[in-house]
């Protein structure tokens, strides 16, 4: 039986470890360390799908015996992306954006895999927000948890209180979206089992 390579998370993202341990997976992290950046004309899903692609492919490329997972997410308001925000200003002005407002978040994930090969997706889920006042958003903002995530809240976390509805897939808002997860190792070859990674019969992925 042919065993399954060892898996890289390329990302620092506590939330994308903490999906992965949930599921059982052993894995290292090795944050890639590719820019960011908005390229001009650029959809939201356009722009997750590239950095995930990127930084998957810049980590296999020193771990090219591995398979390597990468990911980015983010928050889309009126068809304008919204970032990590670069101080308690910004975030406090994004949380007021949003409140009583419905939002969409966009995660892609790509799969580097041992042979060279590489599959990505995206999915995206709306959220919606109750009405909120700046007191509130600053009180928020204060606890610093808005401070390195995309929209300026987690859903995890203490942002949950914010959020009034969601439609899709909870793990996308997180920025590990599970579905897209399996379905990328389909395509790649692979199975998830309750905690280990089974490769499929030739026939099973023709």
């Amino acid at each position: 039986m042919t065993h399954s390579p060892g898996l890289i998370l390329a990302s620092a993202s506590p939330r994308r470890a903490n999906l992965l341990t949930q599921m059982g997976l052993p894995f290292e992290v090795v944050p890639s360390h590719i820019p960011e950046e908005l390229l001009e004309g650029e959809t939201p899903e356009a722009h997750a799908l590239r950095l995930s692609r990127e930084k998957a492919l810049e980590v296999w490329g020193s771990h090219q015996d591995k398979l390597v997972l990468a990911g980015d997410t983010v928050v889309v308001l009126d068809g304008e992306i919204l970032g990590k925000p670069d101080d308690k200003e910004e975030a406090v002005s994004m949380l007021l954006a949003l409140s009583d407002r419905t939002h969409t978040v966009v995660s892609g994930l790509a799969l580097a895999f041992p042979d060279g090969t590489i599959q990505a997706g995206f999915m995206s889920t709306e959220v919606t927000f109750s009405a909120f006042d700046e007191d509130t958003a600053r009180a928020y903002t204060e606890t610093g948890e808005p401070m390195d995530k995309a929209g300026s809240y987690g859903i995890q976390g203490l942002g949950s209180t914010l959020v009034t509805e969601i439609r899709g897939d909870y793990h996308t808002v997180v920025g590990l979206p599970i579905p897209l997860l399996l379905e990328l190792l389909k395509a790649g070859g692979w199975r998830y089992e309750f905690g280990e990674l089974v490769p499929l019969p030739p026939e099973a992925n023709s």
